[in-house]
């Protein structure tokens, strides 16, 4: 195990004001099938589901096979998950890759931003990473609003980068370098 997943293990949740970050569990089926079944939710990553079991299938050979820098958004208040956020890690040049997924019924609240900042916190200050990058889909400009409120830059455009749904599509990229983050 190298320091960067012992580091993610050791910090396999996270808090914020509003939300407990934690691994994504069996017994939160129901809630991603609720996001990943809406066409909207989906729309910029995969084909939405239409049973629960693809959503199972999807929190165990995903989320739970591979477990480190996978969180659930659960929502203090009401235990409920609205989303997930992952960031991998590129040990060979001290860079990790962010993206993430929102419940649409939860947009526009902020829930996205204030784990973002969790997460940045985290790749900074206790994996001491030097960049921290994230791409979507240049047709989902609500994906990009989140990562510029995180203080990333828009770094340019790849074109046909990313196959989503069958059919090629351009990705912006952002980054935020280490020195850029504001404690």
């Amino acid at each position: 195990m190298s320091n960067y997943e012992f580091l993610l293990a050791k910090h396999e949740c996270l808090e914020t004001e509003r939300l407990f970050l934690r691994p994504v569990k069996m017994k939160d089926a129901a809630d991603v099938f609720e996001y990943t079944s809406d066409e909207e939710t989906t729309r910029f990553l995969y084909e939405p589901h239409t049973e629960l079991q693809q959503a199972e299938k999807m929190i165990g050979n995903y989320f739970m096979k591979e477990p480190l820098g996978k969180y659930a958004l659960v929502v203090k208040e009401t235990g409920k998950m609205i989303g997930a956020i992952e960031f991998r890690i590129d040990s060979w040049n001290k860079s990790g890759d962010l993206g993430f997924t929102l419940n649409r019924h939860f947009w526009g609240n902020g829930y996205m931003t204030e784990a973002g900042k969790a997460v940045l916190h985290m790749a900074f200050t206790i994996l001491q990473l030097e960049r921290v990058h994230a791409a979507h889909d240049v047709k989902n400009p609500m994906s990009g609003n989140v990562l510029l409120r995180l203080g990333m830059t828009r770094e340019g455009t790849l074109r046909k980068s990313e196959m989503i749904r069958g059919t090629l599509a351009d990705s912006a990229y952002y980054s935020i370098l280490k020195d850029e983050y504001n404690y």
